[in-house]
């Protein structure tokens, strides 16, 4: 059986195919693809794979450009921080998900499902309708957090979406921080945070960081074609933005 996988993050692409490797040892893995542009020519250049695992957004665009421009009939499992609500999305299309962060118990589900119904023997029927998916996901604009409630000093505060500045993440734990400059620790990780936060608003800029639009006060060239972002609070440390996502990063600004 080959398997392919659509991931960004390689630390979330590492996780899947360890389980993944642990649970079906004699299949065969072809490799992550990190971006749109990657997955196009792969597909292009390759036969089907049996089987995709794939993340959403990807480094340069949205996963659902490859499957409607390289037209794949393969049976798709998405890998998704979006919330239950969106999850109907995938239901309603008949394709497979897996919520981030990811189990092993819930792979080892998904698997099953898909071996239970003979999708891996033919992929007859495997494509999906990009179309649909996409207008019941945007259907949920109403649905993403418009506030938190975090713990300060002797009290619990809600704190409104646009009066963030960004989410930090630092020593596995997740930080709200307030254009006043206070910090807040919060019950989310940056990938959960992902399927609750307007993408209008929030950008995930890299592992650390998930920064609100108006946060970005300064944007400058780095090395190897990165981007260098001045945050506002400034957060002491440098933000960098990677090679692969600054056009989709420009593309956000300038909406």
């Amino acid at each position: 059986m080959r398997i392919l996988l659509l991931e960004d993050e390689d630390i979330a692409a590492e996780h899947l195919l360890n389980i993944l490797k642990k649970a079906r040892p004699e299949w065969e893995y072809l490799g992550v693809i990190h971006s749109v542009k990657e997955g196009l020519k792969w597909f292009n250049d390759n036969d089907p794979p049996d089987l995709v695992f794939s993340d959403i957004q990807l480094r340069d665009g949205l996963s659902f450009d490859i499957f409607k421009k390289a037209h794949i009939r393969s049976p798709i499992i998405f890998t998704t921080a979006f919330d239950h609500y969106a999850i109907r999305a995938f239901e309603v299309t008949s394709v497979d998900y897996l919520l981030k962060p990811i189990r092993e118990e819930k792979v080892l589900e998904a698997l099953s499902k898909i071996e239970n119904l003979g999708k891996l023997a033919s992929k007859e029927g495997g494509g999906i309708d990009v179309d649909q998916l996409v207008s019941i996901l945007n259907s949920r604009s109403d649905q993403y957090k418009s506030r938190f409630l975090v713990k300060g000093p002797n009290k619990i505060v809600s704190i409104k979406a646009d009066q963030i500045a960004y989410f930090q993440s630092r020593n596995k734990l997740t930080y709200l921080v307030n254009h006043d400059g206070s910090r807040f620790p919060v019950d989310y990780s940056l990938e959960e945070l992902e399927g609750l936060l307007d993408p209008k608003d929030f950008f995930r800029v890299n592992r650390a960081y998930f920064i609100r639009i108006d946060s970005a006060q300064e944007i400058k060239p780095y090395f190897k074609g990165r981007l260098l972002i001045h945050l506002k609070p400034d957060p002491l440390e440098e933000v960098i933005l990677s090679n692969e996502k600054s056009a989709q990063f420009k593309g956000w600004l300038d909406q």
